[in-house]
């Protein structure tokens, strides 16, 4: 994943955040995708993470599917754990935000996962090869 994941963001940091064709195949092309900033819970490191982020509003909406493997990606708990703020590149600039995580069951869940899912069709693929629901985070900039 790390191989994967260092390859798309050197796409996107060299292309002013488009990550084309020439990217695994061309898995992203016309989708947005934003560098997720966020320290380790454990390790205090920090890493960045490439996620497909869709619109709400002037805020954006990830979802921690990890491809509908069983658990959770790490992130998600970096995020849930940290401070409620971190910083994503999108586009080329950096922005800070202000992070929600929203789990199913919760208020506007559905709203959230519903607009994530249908930007990224690979959704119900992921919603196949698991029964757990994805977490969804909203990012909010702040001014």
């Amino acid at each position: 994943m790390a191989d994967m994941n260092s390859g798309v963001i050197e796409a996107f940091r060299a292309n002013a955040g488009v990550v084309g064709d020439d990217v695994m195949g061309g898995h992203f092309t016309g989708k947005r995708l934003v560098l997720l900033h966020h320290v380790g819970r454990v390790s205090g490191k920090e890493y960045v993470t490439p996620l497909v982020a869709a619109a709400d509003g002037d805020a954006y909406v990830i979802t921690g599917s990890l491809g509908g493997a069983p658990k959770d990606p790490a992130w998600v708990a970096n995020i849930e754990d940290g401070p409620g703020e971190a910083t994503i590149e999108i586009g080329d600039e950096a922005i800070r935000v202000s992070t929600t995580v929203v789990r199913p069951g919760q208020p506007d869940w559905e709203r959230l996962y519903g607009i994530w899912a249908e930007y990224w069709p690979d959704a119900k693929e992921y919603e196949k090869n698991t029964d757990r629901k994805f977490p969804v985070i909203r990012l909010v900039p702040k001014a």
